[in-house]
C-alpha cells in the first residue's frame, strides 16, 4: 500500500494538476455574497482576468464567509477557489499573514518547504512559480483580499 513517502515528485505535480483544474472547473464559493462587509475588485490587463471577491467579517474580525464572481484564466479561478475555501474561519491579521505566506511561495520569495504555515492545498499553486507569467494570475485574488481586509478601495493589479 502507498503512503505519503512513496509518492513521488511526477505524482506529486499530477495531483496538484489536477487540483488546480478541480478547482477552476467547479470553483467553491463562487457568487456574489450578500451581506459582505469588505469587498474588493481585482484586474489583472495582461491575462485578462477579473474579479469581485467579497467578505463577511465579524465584529471581532474573524472572516465569516468569503465568495468571488469574475472571469478569467484556470489559474487565476483556481486561486480565488483555493484562497476562499482556506480563509473561512480566519481573523484578519492570520488571513492577511496567509496572504504574505501564499505570494510569497509563488513569487518564489519563499520555499514552500521552509514556510512558516502548512499551505496545504494551497501548495498546488506552487507549480506556477515556473511560470513567471502565470503568477499573476495566481495571485490576484490574494491581492484583492488584502485590499478588501485594508478596505482598498482602488483595484487590486498584479502589474
Amino acid at each position: 500500500m502507498n503512503n505519503v513517502a512513496d509518492i513521488n515528485a511526477d505524482d506529486l505535480r499530477d495531483l496538484y494538476r489536477e487540483l488546480i483544474l478541480d478547482h477552476a472547473r467547479k470553483p467553491r464559493h463562487f457568487g456574489k455574497l450578500d451581506g459582505a462587509t469588505h469587498t474588493a475588485q481585482g484586474i489583472n490587463p495582461l491575462c485578462g482576468d477579473k474579479l469581485h471577491l467579497y467578505l463577511q467579517i465579524d465584529d471581532a474580525g474573524k472572516i465569516c464567509d468569503a465568495k468571488f464572481e469574475g472571469s478569467g484564466c484556470a489559474i487565476s479561478v483556481a486561486s480565488a477557489s483555493l484562497l476562499t475555501d482556506s480563509i473561512i474561519g480566519l481573523g484578519k491579521s492570520d488571513a492577511l499573514h496567509r496572504f504574505e505566506e501564499v505570494t510569497s511561495c509563488l513569487t518564489g520569495d519563499v520555499d514552500p518547504a521552509n514556510a512558516e504555515v502548512d499551505l496545504g492545498k494551497l501548495q498546488a499553486l506552487e507549480g506556477v512559480r515556473d511560470y513567471p507569467a502565470r503568477v499573476k494570475c495566481a495571485t490576484l485574488a490574494w491581492h484583492a483580499l488584502r485590499n478588501a481586509i485594508d478596505e482598498q478601495t482602488k483595484p487590486a493589479r498584479t502589474e
